[in-house]
């Protein structure tokens, strides 16, 4: 009893500090569609007697959520032994209901967990390690990419299977780009790898489009051009610190500077024209030349009628290649009593998701599997091979119980600095400041 006790007063506290730290979902990449929950076995059908059912939530709505289900489906038309009911909620409060379920510990026997979050979950305990239990399910971390699997690794223990990889990419519009005349004759646009160079493409788009086409869209509220300065400042070869080794903020430094003056000089210079609020949809109507956005939107623009599109890895300017990215991963929530035959039946469940990821490409994430990579099912497919490789560079958020509500609140500062009201330099400052104030440093 007292065992049970102390677990249920440490969900609560999480689910305390969860609520206080939220950070929507949308922020790692998964679409957030107002889609609403479905009944556990609304998807998938009914168990049939004598199978092993197994709870799953997901965070998924939109394209991706019915790719997911479709996958699910499959399943449970294949396996003899084992059923899968999903319970897919609206990405926005995601979190939240999950932390309400382990706090009343009720929570399901599988559960998407996205790279970025499990600095909040496995510290404090709250996800069952796995290396116990792979070898049953017959689990091979060596199949992995070892990017993608770094990112579930802690104390070297491995606390959940990584799905993918959805990182920020290139899109761009062919026919502005041929326009502009920097379309290569093999599809590809053609620029200096140097930030002058990428500041050079976009003006000779700029030059040649019409007035109402953006030469690069990005929002100017939001979380995007964080993404992008975090991938420019990982390309510099002192660039990526966060934190020191203190636990401080360490973000204004000379290489965040410059990464985030360059993002600043590409906003005041107009290359991205202000006040643009939905990036996404501007490209899909072809008011757009360039895009940097998630994967994610690949099957977005796949069915965009008359819509002539490329899409390639994050611009390299600096000195290596590097882009931001989160993973979708799939954990074990503890509870205050494990079933076996469930966590073996949830991780071989787990297993065939990744092991059948070029079923999940076609929402555009990146595979977790090197050989789902290198298979053919996944190379006929087209646009994800150009972008494939991003999985080796991706740069993921430094691992911080309250990184969530820490990128919250540097968001505001590059906000105020996209809306002209200060420099770069002020902005960084700022950031710094409030990175600490969030941290209790």
């Amino acid at each position: 009893m007292r065992k049970r006790h102390l677990f249920q007063t440490a969900v609560l506290s999480l689910a305390l500090m969860l609520l206080l730290s939220a950070c929507a979902a949308g922020d790692a990449g998964t679409s957030s569609g107002t889609t609403g929950t479905t009944d556990a076995g609304g998807e998938g059908g009914e168990a049939p007697a004598g199978k092993t059912t197994i709870s799953y939530w997901t965070p998924f709505s939109g394209g991706d959520g019915e790719f997911m289900t479709q996958m699910i489906e499959k399943f449970n038309a294949e396996n003899q032994e084992i059923h899968v009911e999903q319970l897919a909620n609206p990405a926005a409060d995601y979190y939240t209901k999950l932390q309400t379920a382990i706090a009343s510990d009720q929570a399901p026997d599988l559960m998407v967990l996205h790279s970025s979050r499990m600095p909040q979950f496995v510290p404090s305990g709250f996800v069952t390690p796995l290396d116990d239990l792979a070898a049953e399910a017959q689990l091979d971390w060596g199949e992995f990419n070892p990017t993608i699997l770094e990112s579930t690794v802690y104390d070297e223990k491995h606390y959940s299977v990584p799905l993918d990889t959805h990182a920020i990419v290139m899109y761009y519009n062919k026919e502005h780009l041929e326009k502009a005349g920097v379309l290569g004759e093999d599809g590809k646009p053609v620029y200096d790898q140097s930030p002058e160079g990428f500041t050079e493409f976009l003006t000779k788009i700029k030059d040649a489009v019409p007035a109402d086409v953006a030469p690069l869209a990005q929002p100017d509220v939001r979380i995007d051009s964080y993404w992008m300065f975090w991938a420019f400042y990982n390309q510099l070869a002192e660039g990526g610190t966060f934190y020191d080794d203190g636990g401080k903020a360490a973000l204004n430094n000379p290489q965040a500077l410059q990464a985030l003056e360059y993002v600043d000089s590409l906003y005041t210079s107009g290359l991205i024209p202000p006040k643009i609020n939905d990036a996404v949809k501007l490209f899909q109507d072809k008011r757009a030349a360039v895009l940097i956005t998630g994967v994610w939107s690949t099957g977005a623009f796949e069915s965009v009628e008359g819509l002539d599109f490329g899409v390639v890895p994050m611009p390299q300017i600096y000195d290596q290649p590097a882009t931001w990215g989160d993973s979708h991963t799939l954990a074990l929530p503890k509870h205050g009593t494990e079933d076996p035959a469930k966590q073996k039946a949830a991780l071989i469940f787990a297993k065939w998701l990744a092991d059948n990821g070029e079923l999940w490409a076609k929402a555009g994430h990146i595979p977790s599997v090197t050989n789902v990579l290198e298979s053919q099912a996944f190379k006929d497919m087209p646009y994800r091979s150009d972008y494939a490789a991003s999985a080796d560079f991706v740069k993921y958020w430094p691992r911080n119980e309250k990184q969530g509500q820490v990128n919250d609140n540097v968001v505001k500062e590059f906000e105020k600095m996209m809306a002209g009201k200060q420099d770069a330099k002020t902005t960084l400052e700022k950031a710094n400041a409030a990175i600490d104030k969030t941290t209790g440093q």
